[in-house]
């Protein structure tokens, strides 16, 4: 039976209208993931000497344990992006005269298959062998290594069952967050350190193979935890129930005051809201509201006179990440809908006009969550103005007008991580220009007159695009209008 699912997947890709386009992307992947995991491998091998020469620490096996944590807590964050649920798989199966607990079996097996699950052997295993076999012998380093190893893996099997039970709502993305940021806080401030609490308990696994029995046994209960929920829902009705309706169907009604264009904002939130791929994107604006503190607190990036010109790269992604983001798929988001809108009067044109809308609301309440950046300087909140009305004066436009460029259709309930359906090379490219325009504007003035000459150029060219904004998104819509059949075309092609 194995044999024969397996056939059927190798059968479902091959004959696929996209094979070629997917297996030339598979090959790019590949080598893009060999080439991290290398790096991964690289830092095992320099894991102990970062830890004694760079950050000083005395006993490196300590040190480690007490960081083991957060590594933990980090692979949960990414796992939780990246890690694919076989629930698509799943219901092409049920229909078929086949045992439900071996497909499942099958499916959870094959989800294992994946370079996340070596990544902590990787990082750990030479730190292993270099740091702990000679100071505390091969077995005992044997022992903390596959304790590491069996975590990891548990926590593979806790996400399959975590995803698939509360991915459907907002619950799941926040509690992940709040446990990273409550941990991570905590820490920052000083109140506690959990990753020193939970440091004697990798240390035990050096002294005893007690925790090895504990962990797998936590490695067991995890994957049948998740096999008994995919085996308890596995009907076709209870896959197609994507959706907490009660929360999905929320309408944001200060949207209906702008009209038409106004309603296909609401549409759009309700897409954004309903489907994988634009929800993850937007946990994403959180995720990059947090990026300043990379920046702005670090010494390396602090300057004697004006601030470091890297922080206009930051205000420019901490205010418009979301439209750089879900604004590069700009059109393909409608793919499965598109006709609709070319057959209704004026729908194109009020499509257009409501991207623009909640692509600028949403910068808005970036900018404005943003402003307790203060607290490292007014500099800081001058910056985040000035990229802000940037952003919604001239990059909304360019974002726009790249993402028109041969737009391709894409499937909205897969996954956002390593899925580049939608994705041509404009959407690749596009990033270049867009990061390139504010310093474009920036840098001539903050040469010739000081950086805040530089802010104020950018304030201004951005208030100038707001002033013609109207005329600019106009012509925008009526792109769109004049290349509707060619789009159309485009997006009833088969993924």
């Amino acid at each position: 039976m194995v044999s024969n699912l397996i056939k059927l997947e190798i059968l479902k890709r091959i004959r696929s209208t996209s094979f070629a386009r997917s297996l030339a992307i598979g090959i790019f992947v590949f080598f893009i993931g060999i080439f991290l995991l290398g790096y991964l491998l690289l830092l095992g091998l320099v894991l102990n000497k970062l830890i004694r020469e760079v950050l000083g620490k005395d006993d490196a096996v300590v040190f480690i344990n007490s960081c083991l944590l957060y590594f933990f807590l980090l692979e949960l964050i990414y796992r939780y992006f990246i890690q694919q649920l076989p629930v698509i798989s799943l219901g092409s199966f049920l229909h078929l005269p086949l045992s439900k607990s071996k497909i499942i079996h099958f499916l959870l097996g094959s989800s294992f298959i994946s370079p996340l699950n070596i990544i902590s052997l990787l990082v750990f295993g030479p730190f292993a062998l270099m740091e702990i076999k000679p100071i505390y012998g091969g077995f005992p380093a044997g022992i903390w290594l596959a304790a590491v190893i069996l975590t990891s893996w548990s926590i593979h099997w806790f996400i399959l069952w975590f995803k698939q039970r509360f991915e459907d709502s907002l619950i799941g993305t926040l509690a992940v967050f709040t446990t990273l940021l409550i941990s991570l806080g905590a820490n920052y401030f000083g109140f506690y350190d959990l990753g020193a609490f939970f440091e004697p308990v990798f240390t035990f696994a050096l002294e005893s193979p007690v925790p090895i029995f504990l962990l797998l046994t936590l490695l067991i209960l995890s994957y049948f935890l998740c096999f008994a929920f995919y085996r308890q829902n596995a009907y076709l009705e209870e896959l197609s129930e994507k959706e907490h309706l009660q929360f999905a169907n929320k309408n944001l009604g200060f949207l209906s005051k702008f009209g038409l264009a106004g309603e296909m904002a609401n549409l759009e939130w309700k897409l954004i809201i309903r489907h994988k791929k634009s929800r993850t994107y937007l946990m994403l604006c959180l995720v990059f509201l947090l990026y300043g503190l990379i920046f702005y607190n670090n010494p390396a990036f602090q300057s004697t006179s004006g601030f470091n010109h890297q922080f206009i790269f930051v205000g420019t992604f901490i205010t418009g990440i979301f439209m750089l983001q879900y604004g590069q798929l700009f059109l393909s988001w409608n793919s499965p809908a598109f006709d609709f809108y070319v057959h209704q009067k004026n729908g194109l044109k009020a499509l257009v006009r409501g991207k623009y809308l909640l692509f600028t609301g949403i910068s808005l309440l970036c900018f404005i969550l943003s402003i307790p950046y203060v607290y490292f300087g007014w500099n800081v909140l001058l910056i985040h103005l000035a990229t802000f009305l940037f952003n919604i004066g001239i990059t909304i436009h360019l974002v726009i007008y790249l993402a028109l460029w041969k737009p391709k259709p894409m499937d909205l309930n897969k996954g956002s991580m390593f899925n580049y359906e939608g994705m041509g090379l404009s959407q690749f490219l596009m990033f270049i220009p867009l990061i390139a325009a504010p310093y474009a504007v920036f840098l001539p003035f903050a040469y010739l007159f000081g950086d805040y000459a530089g802010l104020l150029a950018m304030s201004i060219t951005g208030a100038f695009g707001l002033l013609v904004f109207r005329r600019i998104s106009t012509s925008m819509a009526e792109k769109v209008i004049q290349n509707k059949y060619e789009i159309s075309s485009a997006f009833r092609q088969e993924l």
